[in-house]
């Protein structure tokens, strides 16, 4: 087991993995740290292109090379402590008993967590719902999830799963109807009617382009916010690295406008950020998101 990993956690199949940051011990430890980072490297229902499962090692390498000091915050949050977990290693059975897994393995790392901001780092989208809905279970009514993505996400099931990536907002709002999503441009007609019968707040890729789009998405959430954060929302000319790329998507300022709003005026109790899928030819996809998981964390410390 390693000397990272918080006790009543040591019965989980974990895997070595790089410190975020290349942080030392000190700023790395578990004790006093104010955001954990979970690498989990998980890739099973995609349906185009591949390489999610590398996501989480590319994030980490990147990050190697990420500045400290961030001139808009004017800070080094590193210095509150960021722990980094090993690489949970999730099961091959298919990808229900997959999410069981990671639902019960984040459901124990809650119960010790406190306070400490974790972020999930995929991996394929379909593991959101697991640590989505322990939030569920933990908060109810008072929590939002905030989807950020290209796709809605909310087919009933995609290639005779309905525990696909593609069904993975669907999931989630089994379980609470209290969704946002942002940047959306790719959805079928179904879920075009679903997001109208349900009522699903939705701030499209197309209004982003006028002005009131941040206020419109931060209204309705409730005071206690986690987000899932698909990397596909920014436009391919930001990050080309992801499976199912999609043109016209929001870029690097939108997407911080959208955190630094979400982050002052509600409580986001976790985040994931996901469908990395690293090209070897292409730094800027892990770079990028190695800073974004970097961002959310100042703007957490800043609180």
């Amino acid at each position: 087991m390693s000397a990272r990993v918080p006790s009543g956690l040591d019965g989980m199949e974990w895997a070595p993995a790089d410190n975020f940051l290349g942080l030392d011990a000190a700023d790395s430890a578990w004790d006093g740290a104010a955001a954990v980072v979970l690498p989990i490297p998980y890739e099973a229902t995609t349906s185009w292109g591949t390489g999610t499962r590398y996501g989480p090692a590319a994030i980490l390498d990147a990050s190697q090379y990420v500045e400290l000091y961030d001139e808009e915050l004017n800070a080094e949050p590193f210095r509150h402590g960021i722990c980094t977990l090993p690489a949970i290693e999730l099961t091959h059975e298919g990808p229900e008993t997959a999410v069981a897994q990671l639902r019960n393995l984040y459901g124990q790392l809650l119960e010790v967590a406190g306070d400490r901001l974790v972020i999930g780092l995929g991996g394929e989208h379909s593991i959101s719902s697991a640590p989505a809905t322990a939030w569920v279970d933990r908060l109810g009514d008072d929590l939002s999830i905030l989807q950020v993505d290209a796709h809605s996400d909310l087919r009933t099931e995609y290639h005779e799963t309905p525990w696909s990536h593609a069904s993975v907002m669907h999931r989630i709002l089994d379980r609470t109807p209290n969704i946002v999503a942002v940047g959306i441009r790719s959805l079928t007609v179904e879920e075009s009617e679903l997001i109208r019968d349900r009522e699903i707040v939705t701030v499209f890729a197309d209004e982003l382009r006028r002005p009131g789009w941040v206020e419109r998405a931060v209204e309705p959430l409730r005071p206690n916010v986690y987000i899932t954060f698909d990397v596909d929302f920014f436009d391919p000319s930001v990050i080309p690295g992801t499976g199912t790329p999609e043109p016209g998507g929001g870029d690097w300022w939108q997407a911080l406008d959208l955190l630094r709003a979400v982050f002052a005026e509600r409580n986001v109790v976790g985040a994931d950020v996901v469908e990395l899928a690293p090209r070897q030819d292409d730094l800027a996809s892990p770079m990028t998101t190695a800073k974004l998981v970097y961002k959310m964390i100042g703007y957490h410390t800043a609180r």
